[in-house]
């Protein structure tokens, strides 16, 4: 059965696909129905796609296996196969008292990412500040590439982390650069966005993020920026930071091609700061983050906490319309894409979308080799009056109350396949879960023999092993199930075996993280404990 569904699934993939060939690039007319595709255009013939002679495109075996013919397509993964695939990426981590006397506003949290592009584009990272004791929780969505995700999720908690210091410790920052000593440490990191591939460059990202600090020494503030303004300066600050990095003359060359790869692809980013009862959310894109409250008649319920800046959004296409001419009214979005090629309306990077035309040509004549750098070149028709995206974010407060039970922030891979509501429900099914493991383990003895009884009363009843991290669940529904809602294993099997090339056809990469908070806690602040 599960042969049939990946049949059908690559069959389907390759019918739904016309080619034109332009020039050294080619421009796919395939849009997924989930809108994967952010963004229309490829830099080049992907892999698995020779010319032909007559002028088209003839599809070829790619490194992976891509065939169609069902008796040659094996598809054979075993219930526990499917398990380690899908818990690859998982990560948790009990957050502890920052000080014992005040407990704190978060219990743990849960991440995962599956991926569907090779190599990844999602990020995600979860830092404590320092100097600040705020929590931050970030998921940064690339495309064109991973590199400008990559680098914001390396670097945007630090800006943030600056913008709350307070004048002090900035100082403090700024006297041991002048003397050459040791930094106070800004960032304690629980989740990394992965090893940096940016090594080579940190000097000069300490360089211009010691810029910002020294600036603001200079507006004299005791305490800092507040937390709305210290998200909003950071988004912008750090986007003006990646594209002027390119501009400026830069002599070692692999710093050039990396701020040249950061510049030209984008990234979406989505992030959390927690601190005590006060939550605010910073958006520039189309992640998410909700909430899930119960109330206290034990109903649960999810309230948004972010807007998706696409062309769906009214308000979006109203702010678009508004900083640009009357005449580019109906040029703005087509095709519901940003000038027709983006889907999101706000984003790091994409510098093809924010400068000139004329400041586009004179950094791409430097001598780089674009290609090989899979640099987008491409303008879109009707672009008169750039810049036509930001990242600039929305901020969003919410004062935490002992009902907000859990936070979900995640890249749209998760929130193409699954609605808001569908995720708390999964999410609170998934706490429902734990909650009566614990029960059936506390009223009967703890043994081996108990152990193993419960082990083969699942597995005879057709239950595998429960999902232990909620981010792992959520990920296997989005794509396992069926258009009512159910999951299908046949069709879970089939969406974790697609072949590379045709995997983004079907799925994003989808990143989560969910964040429980301590109801205990938050309660103690409202009660002066």
């Amino acid at each position: 059965m599960s042969s049939t569904v990946s049949y059908w699934i690559l069959n389907s993939t390759r019918n739904s696909i016309a080619t034109l060939q332009g020039g050294r690039r080619l421009y796919s007319r395939y849009v997924s129905n989930r809108n994967k595709l952010k963004w229309r255009l490829f830099s080049r013939v992907p892999p698995t796609l020779n010319s032909s002679p007559c002028g088209g495109f003839t599809l070829i075996k790619a490194y992976r296996h891509t065939s169609t013919e069902e008796d040659d397509f094996h598809l054979q993964l075993s219930p526990e196969q499917i398990n380690e695939v899908l818990r690859a990426g998982e990560s948790a981590h009990k957050i502890l008292d920052l000080e014992s006397r005040v407990p704190n506003s978060v219990l743990r949290f849960e991440s995962n990412q599956l991926a569907a592009n090779s190599p990844v584009e999602d990020r995600r990272g979860v830092a404590s500040c320092l100097q600040t004791n705020g929590l931050m929780f970030g998921i940064f969505d690339g495309h064109g590439g991973h590199a400008c995700a990559q680098a914001v999720s390396e670097r945007l908690f630090y800006y943030v982390a600056v913008s709350l210091m307070s004048h002090q410790t900035l100082e403090h920052m700024e006297g041991a650069m002048e003397s050459m000593k040791p930094l106070l440490p800004i960032l304690h990191w629980l989740k990394h966005p992965g090893d940096s591939i940016y090594k080579d460059v940190t000097s000069v990202h300490l360089d211009h993020l010691r810029v910002y600090w020294q600036e603001l020494l200079d507006l004299h503030m005791e305490m800092g920026l507040s937390i709305e303004e210290a998200l909003m300066y950071s988004f912008q600050r750090l986007d003006s930071d990646i594209s002027l990095e390119i501009q400026a003359p830069l002599e070692d060359e692999v710093t050039r091609n990396l701020s040249l790869q950061v510049a030209f692809s984008g990234a979406t980013a989505c992030m959390a700061h927690v601190d005590g009862i006060h939550l605010h959310v910073a958006n520039a894109g189309d992640c998410r983050a909700i909430l899930g409250v119960q109330e206290d008649n034990g109903m649960w319920s999810c309230l948004p906490l972010t807007c998706d800046h696409n062309a769906w959004n009214q308000a979006e296409l109203s702010r678009l319309k508004r900083e640009h001419p009357e005449s580019e009214d109906r040029t703005i979005i087509m095709e519901d894409r940003l000038l027709g090629v983006l889907i999101p309306c706000r984003a790091f990077g994409d510098v093809q979308l924010k400068w000139s035309k004329e400041l586009q040509r004179s950094v791409l004549e430097r001598g780089f080799n674009t290609e090989a750098l899979n640099i987008y070149q491409f303008t879109p028709p009707h672009y008169y009056t750039p810049p036509y995206l930001t990242a600039e974010p929305e901020v969003t407060y919410h004062r935490l109350r002992p009902q907000d039970k859990f936070l979900v922030l995640a890249s749209d891979g998760l929130w193409d396949m699954l609605s808001n509501e569908d995720v708390v429900r999964l999410v609170v099914g998934h706490l429902t879960e734990a909650d009566q493991h614990k029960t059936d383990l506390a009223q009967r003895p703890a043994n081996l023999g108990l152990m193993q009884s419960l082990l083969l009363q699942r597995k005879a009843s057709g239950l595998h092993e429960a999902d232990q991290n909620a981010a792992t669940r959520l990920i296997r529904h989005a794509i396992g199930n069926n258009e009512y809602g159910e999951m299908e294993a046949e069709r879970l099997a089939a969406m974790l075996t697609l072949p590379e090339d045709l995997a983004r056809m079907y799925r994003d990469d989808i990143t989560v993280t969910v964040v429980y908070f301590n109801s205990e806690s938050i309660g103690a602040y409202y009660k002066g404990g």
